[in-house]
């Protein structure tokens, strides 16, 4: 396990100076973003799904607000690395050696399967959702103007929750590790948790079936995946208990 067991007191000054470097870390993210900021929203602006809406800025300050908006995500997708190791390396004291370079070893597919997550809700989800919000409107004879913060506010939350709901596999492997989750369990709430993701999937598309089927499936893949890795590594835990104990 651990090189020496922590008070509560020194957990707390540990647990602060990681909240200490992520803060920083984030800062100089977020001030990478203000330089980075323009040239995506323009990309944006004139990307494929982009094409045929007009963006009007209603408000004196929407510009700035996406400005900082897009500048605040950069910042956190650049210094998602930094807090994922950071949180690593808050709870690795408490694993055991070969757990701890497992779970270091799971901070790029971290990464990636955030930008994976980003990725598919952008390229696939969103121009689906745009399409489907613009041929409801001319059903029902509505002219739409869509200001620019309002189109940026939608692609945010569009696709940033799939970044973070990309993280499950992640997740359930650190619970399987702590001992708070076993795949016996994941096998058993199975119908349970695909009624929840068919929520979930409810909440983050517009009311038809297609849009659902398109969330559902791969959230119903990361599930699966998620109960793979919970196996190994329930495996890797049951193996490391064991030569302890001999």
């Amino acid at each position: 396990m651990a090189d020496k067991y922590m008070s509560m007191t020194e957990h707390i000054h540990e647990l602060r100076r990681r909240l200490m470097i992520v803060a920083i870390g984030f800062v100089i993210a977020f001030v990478v973003g203000f330089f980075l900021s323009k040239p995506l929203i323009l990309y944006l602006q004139k990307a494929e799904e982009a094409k045929g809406v007009a963006m009007n800025a209603f408000r004196v300050t929407d510009p700035l607000n996406i400005f900082i908006q897009m500048a605040f995500v950069i910042g956190i997708i650049i210094a998602l690395p930094l807090i994922l190791y950071q949180i690593w390396a808050f709870i690795a004291p408490g694993l055991y050696k070969k757990e701890q370079k497992v779970t270091l070893a799971f901070i790029p597919l971290a990464v990636l399967l955030f930008l994976g997550g980003l990725a598919f809700s952008y390229y696939i989800l969103f121009p689906y959702t745009l399409n489907f919000m613009g041929n409801l409107s001319t059903s029902l004879n509505i002219e739409s103007e869509i200001g620019i913060n309002e189109y940026f506010r939608f692609l945010l939350q569009i696709t940033l929750p799939f970044g973070f709901v990309f993280q499950l596999p992640i997740l359930v492997m650190f619970l399987t590790r702590l001992g708070l989750v076993t795949p016996a369990l994941l096998h058993r709430i199975r119908k349970y948790a695909y009624f929840v993701l068919l929520i979930m999937a409810g909440f983050i598309t517009p009311p038809d079936v297609i849009s659902q089927l398109i969330v559902m499936v791969p959230l119903v893949i990361l599930y699966e995946v998620s109960i793979v890795i919970s196996r190994m590594a329930y495996r890797q835990k049951i193996k490391s208990l064991t030569n302890e104990n001999q």
